[in-house]
């Protein structure tokens, strides 16, 4: 049995790293022959910050599906073609976008120093920041601001790009076509209902559709429908989240079982 757990929202709160109470929970998974797996938005050297060291070996998923890492070292990459890419770099020329485009480990930023999306950008020095064009491969695009962010995301969704709206920061998180965090799971070779799955946005419909059993932290409307249950962001909630990690290993870890 697998633990699929997206960070920010879910197991991480304001940019924080997980809090030790989590990080206990998780750690009691690997006892009860339970394997855990990281799935972010953020790319894999956003993610290492914000987990403890001695998880960095873990599997972790990173740019929603874009990024598999394995020991520590990213073994898969999904990037936007050339003609994507030059589609996408119009459109944003067209609406004055401001952007953080990643490649498999460097990014390009050109967002305002201010935005919410900066304060957790790289904060561990991991990466160098550089100019778009010196990206090759391109695998996320995040659109920070545009003059008109509502057409503008109308019109890459005539891209061959998966397109998703964080209404929440009004942000556009752009995704390869056919790339999430389901078909990054398949990647590895996991099958459908063989995981538990915990996240908290849009990104993980496609993770929460396929696993065994699900879990939502707090509340996101297009996310809900999946959900088989929820845990509110109310008093102690992180402490709800390890008490419901450990709950849930005991029904179904393969020691138990």
């Amino acid at each position: 049995m697998k633990f699929v757990f997206d960070l920010d929202g879910t197991v991480c709160f304001k940019g924080k790293p997980i809090s030790n109470k989590i990080l206990q929970a998780l750690s009691e998974l690997k006892d009860t022959g339970i394997e855990v797996i990281f799935a972010s938005a953020r790319p894999i050297r956003d993610m290492l910050p914000v987990i403890d060291d001695s998880f960095h070996h873990y599997t972790m998923i990173g740019g929603n599906g874009s990024l598999i890492s394995k020991e520590g070292k990213v073994i898969k990459s999904n990037s936007f073609s050339i003609s994507e890419m030059d589609e996408i770099k119009k459109l944003m020329n067209q609406y004055n976008a401001t952007y953080l485009i990643d490649g498999e480990w460097d990014y390009a930023y050109t967002g305002p120093d201010e935005h919410p999306i900066r304060q957790n950008l790289d904060p561990g020095k991991l990466a160098k920041m550089v100019n778009l064009a010196s990206l090759d491969p391109v695998v996320k695009v995040l659109i920070l601001t545009s003059d008109i962010m509502e057409e503008l995301a109308e019109r890459l969704s005539n891209v061959n790009v998966f397109v998703n709206i964080h209404s929440n920061e009004n942000v556009l998180d752009i995704s390869p076509n056919g790339i999430n965090k389901w078909s990054a799971l398949k990647t590895l070779g996991i099958e459908e209902h063989t995981y538990i799955a915990f996240g908290n946005d849009a990104n993980d419909i496609s993770m929460f559709q396929n696993a065994l059993h699900t879990v939502m932290i707090g509340y996101h409307e297009k996310l809900a429908p999946f959900a088989k249950e929820a845990i509110t962001l109310d008093g102690d909630y992180e402490e709800g989240i390890a008490e419901k990690i450990r709950s849930l290993s005991k029904e179904f870890s393969p020691i138990h079982i």
